[in-house]
């Protein structure tokens, strides 16, 4: 029986195991195995909610041992050192605990087709202080730790005000104007407000909560049409947040940002959002990769040095001959993994070519609005924006929630969220 291990739990990753599990390995045909240094599973593209309070991961987190009981498949927890392509072993890492002990030594698992599902983690850049003065957005550890400094931030700055401060306030800095800073920005705008209203501190939280988005583009969002991104720019000013164009940063202080120009803007927090690249052990594995380290594929996925190696998602470099790169989304991922699914599922593999298709993109600009474009099969977009967008954005998240539970469960989580919405408030307060 064919060992599949799929490495990396995150969009495509675990959709491949819930499939290939449902499939293949409840028939006997194959073991599949999924490896992460996590025990649960959060949709990257809303960790900008845990990031301002949003939402609480716990409730929204999928236990990958619950998953893998349910689905037919095998999880195992480690952070992978490396692979040996030779002898076609995964090494893990010692699993250790919070207090230290060691749960499980360091081990390996043999496979017979390996999927690398890795991710992407935040690109610096090189850029002199990033890295020891920036928080990024890259797990849900990371984006707690943004909102507790958030939170921790505003009572200090509250604090400060009553004492009679001569600046009062707190500034929060979000470098990259892309998907991920302008949802975030949104999403902050409407924490702080949230937090005054419930006596956490007691600013102005426009005046004393001050957001700023610096993009060293002339636009906002530049995946989108100009009108969408002009449009997304006007209603984060409306909310008080300062958009900066053109402002690339020279350096991050401890307490400021400097841009090229030597305009100096203070900042508590630092958020890093303008880029990202493949994590640091696709570049150990001696498979040809650009310069974002991401693994180059044929149109079968498999690793272009390496045929018993797969890779999907964001660590992947697959360039369509009809729409060029693949960007980073979790569509991509999706469509991969359904791919994936039927090829290393089937008894008989399919030779057939991944082909991607692009679905457009949908950008939240917090509870009530987004925008984004939509693509239909001939190729012509569409520009969305206003309540059809945000029911669309929602929508993105319930067809995750589809992949991988269900129509059923699907809806029976959306209930429960609809009541827990109604009875608690809106962001967490502590």
């Amino acid at each position: 029986m064919e060992t599949i291990v799929i490495v990396g739990g995150g969009a495509g990753g675990l959709e491949l195991a819930t499939r290939l599990g449902n499939s293949a390995a409840k028939s006997g045909r194959a073991r599949v195995v999924l490896v992460d240094r996590w025990p649960a599973h959060f949709w990257k593209p809303l960790l900008h909610t845990v990031a301002s309070g949003k939402h609480d991961p716990q409730v929204m987190a999928i236990d990958y041992a619950a998953q893998a009981a349910e689905h037919g498949f095998e999880f195992a927890r480690g952070e992978v050192l490396g692979v040996d392509r030779d002898a076609r072993r995964v090494s893990l890492a010692p699993w250790i605990a919070d207090d230290g002990a060691e749960v499980l030594p360091a081990r390996s698992i043999a496979y017979d087709k390996l999927v690398l599902a890795l991710g992407s983690v935040t690109n610096l850049f090189g850029v002199p202080g990033a890295e020891q003065h920036v928080l990024t957005l890259d797990d849900v550890a990371q984006a707690e730790t943004f909102r507790q400094r958030f939170v921790d931030g505003c009572i200090q700055a509250s604090a400060r005000q009553a004492a009679g401060a001569q600046n009062p306030g707190i500034d929060i800095v979000i470098v990259g104007g892309g998907a991920t800073g302008v949802e975030l920005a949104a999403e902050l705008s409407h924490s702080a407000r949230t937090l005054a209203r419930y006596n956490v501190h007691a600013m102005d939280p426009v005046r004393h909560v001050r957001i700023r988005i610096l993009e060293r583009g002339a636009l906002l969002l530049p995946h989108l049409h100009q009108r969408q991104s002009k449009r997304a720019a006007r209603h984060l000013r409306a909310l008080g947040i300062k958009v900066l164009l053109d402002t690339a940063v020279a350096r991050v202080d401890a307490g400021a940002v400097v841009d090229t120009e030597g305009c100096i803007y203070p900042s508590a927090i630092t958020l890093w959002a303008a880029g990202v690249k493949a994590p640091p052990l696709c570049a150990t594995l001696g498979l040809a990769s650009n310069a974002l380290r991401q693994i180059a594929v044929a149109p079968s996925l498999q690793a272009l040095d390496d045929p018993n190696v797969y890779a999907i998602g964001d660590c992947a470099n697959f360039v369509c001959p009809i729409l060029g790169k693949v960007p980073p989304r979790a569509q991509a991922a999706h469509q991969q993994a359904v791919y994936l699914a039927q090829v290393l599922g089937q008894a008989s593999p399919s030779s057939a070519p991944f082909a991607y298709r692009d679905y457009g993109s949908l950008v939240s600009l917090g509870s009530l609005a987004a925008v984004g474009v939509l693509t239909r099969g001939s190729g012509r977009k569409y520009a969305v924006g206003g309540a059809l967008a945000r029911v669309l954005y929602a929508l993105m998240y319930r067809k995750h929630q589809v992949a991988l539970h269900g129509v059923v469960r699907m809806s029976a989580q959306t209930v429960a969220d609809w009541i827990r919405e109604k009875i608690s408030p809106s962001v967490r307060l502590h």
